[in-house]
C-alpha cells in the first residue's frame, strides 16, 4: 500500500463536498444507518470549512498594516454593516 499524507481539503473542495452530503441528504432516498454516516461525514467537512475560513480571517487582519509598517490588527468585519 502506499502511505502518502493526505493533503488539506481546500475550502473550495470541502465546500462542495459538504454540498453533496447535504444533496444527498435531502433526497430522502438515503437509508437511516447511511444518513447518520452522511451526518457525520458533513460535520467533518463543515469544520474544516470553517477553520478555513478562520485561517483567512487571521491573515487579513495580519496583513492589514499602518503606514509606517506596522502589522495593525484590525477585527474583521462581518455581517450587514461589513
Amino acid at each position: 500500500m502506499d502511505a502518502k499524507p493526505k493533503k488539506p481539503l481546500s475550502f473550495e473542495d470541502a465546500l462542495g463536498q459538504l454540498e453533496s452530503v447535504v444533496e444527498s441528504m435531502e433526497s430522502g432516498d438515503v437509508p437511516l444507518a447511511d444518513l447518520l454516516a452522511k451526518f457525520e461525514e458533513g460535520t467533518g467537512l463543515l469544520k474544516i470549512c470553517e477553520a478555513r475560513l478562520k485561517e483567512a480571517e487571521l491573515k487579513i487582519e495580519q496583513l492589514k498594516k499602518a503606514r509606517d509598517g506596522t502589522v495593525t490588527f484590525v477585527p474583521f468585519e462581518t455581517g450587514p454593516g461589513a
